[in-house]
């Protein structure tokens, strides 16, 4: 059922229903995953932190039958390649050698979030496969509309990745490392499966990430203060200006995503001597917790790892989560149970030749990418059946 469908764009998320566009993202799925739901994208157009003036233009691409929401893509235009994760700055340089302008672009996304989950929302029914193969075609007529270079789709399922380069797209891919829950009853159950030295170094790293009398309180809910907030934005100020240029968030965002989706926020903040010192901002879904933000305006040992990563592993064991999404690069997660995964992105660029050139590129870069995953999973931390006996033998000296 493709017959009679128009597409048209929208400058805010405000111009669509809440429920329609929920609807959409939920799809077959039992929940929506927070980062696509209304509120999320609402909260971060009005908190000024996605907006024209930041390099974020809402343009979200809807398409609909009889004024009914059949799908819809979370869409920017982008003045730049910055808060994506998945980076473009040789083909930027590239296209505009060869083709001209670069920017805008249009990105497919959720803003400063590399999460992967549907980017091509189609409402529950038999026509999904349809609905979703016509709206990646609306794309592509938007670009032509709209005269900018290209489409870009970040973070979408492998469902999608595979579904979309019948409609042209050029697929890309990258990775993230992700802690999965193997049914433990407790973190000591996690370190039990992992050999004798990482279990060692995971306790050691824990026992001195807190020794300077730290204490950390997890926050959720009707427990978060503006209090908390103004902590935590400190950190992130602090952190985001060292390591980015420029913090992306506004303060306003995190009293505005405690309006709407308190209970889908997990924070972790550190105390010491009486104050507040770093913290780490997760949100949860169905079944995954995403960690999302780190900070801090002391410099601890060990303390990052603590925070983001044991933490967070704590907190998905006692609420029955099934796997940890740790953010973007970071092979240090590895030795912490954190193993690479691959992540997917979608590329369309309306000059042919240059789409031509992509392509070929991508082939070799794909490539890598696997090698690479297949390398860093050969150093898992989890011990080895046969080795069990002397493992244990070996920790028990």
């Amino acid at each position: 059922m493709t017959a009679g469908l128009q597409a048209r764009i929208v400058d805010s998320i405000h111009e669509v229903d809440a429920e329609r566009w929920d609807a959409c993202a939920r799809g077959d799925a039992a929940a929506v995953q927070p980062f696509l739901s209304h509120a999320f994208l609402c909260t971060l157009e009005d908190s000024r932190s996605a907006t024209p003036k930041t390099g974020w233009a809402p343009s979200h691409v809807l398409l609909e039958s009889d004024d009914e929401l059949l799908a819809c893509a979370p869409a920017y235009l982008k003045g730049h390649s910055r808060g994506e994760y998945v980076f473009d700055h040789s083909w930027a340089h590239a296209y505009s050698q060869a083709c001209g302008r670069y920017y805008p672009k249009l990105q497919v996304a959720v803003p400063f979030t590399p999460v992967t989950g549907p980017r091509l929302l189609v409402r529950a029914g038999p026509d999904r496969a349809a609905l979703r193969l016509a709206l990646a075609r609306a794309l592509q007529e938007v670009v032509r509309r709209l005269q900018v270079s290209s489409v870009h789709i970040t973070f979408p399922t492998h469902a999608e990745w595979l579904a979309l380069a019948e409609a042209g797209f050029l697929q890309r891919t990258d990775q993230q490392f992700h802690w999965e829950n193997r049914g433990y009853d407790g973190f000591e159950a996690f370190l039990a499966d992992l050999s004798s030295r990482k279990r060692k170094q995971i306790r050691k790293e824990r026992r001195e990430a807190l020794a300077p009398g730290i204490a950390v309180e997890v926050l959720t809910g009707d427990a978060l203060t503006d209090a908390h907030w103004d902590a935590f934005f400190s950190f992130y100020m602090d952190t985001g200006a060292r390591k980015w240029g420029t913090p992306y968030l506004t303060r306003d965002f995190f009293t505005r995503a405690t309006r709407v989706m308190k209970d889908c926020i997990v924070l972790f903040l550190c105390r010491r001597g009486g104050r507040y010192i770093a913290g780490a901002l997760n949100f949860r879904g169905a079944d995954t917790l995403y960690g999302r933000y780190w900070g801090c305006i002391e410099d601890h040992p060990f303390l990052h790892f603590e925070v983001c990563y044991y933490q967070a592993i704590d907190y998905a064991i006692a609420a029955g989560l099934k796997r940890v999404e740790a953010g973007a690069q970071g092979p240090h997660k590895i030795a912490r149970g954190y193993l690479p995964a691959e992540t997917y992105s979608l590329h369309w660029f309306r000059d042919e030749g240059f789409q031509d050139a992509v392509a070929r590129y991508l082939v070799e870069e794909r490539r890598a990418v696997e090698e690479d995953i297949e390398f860093l999973a050969e150093h898992s931390p989890f011990r080895v059946v046969q080795g069990d006996a002397e493992d244990e033998g070996t920790e028990a000296r």
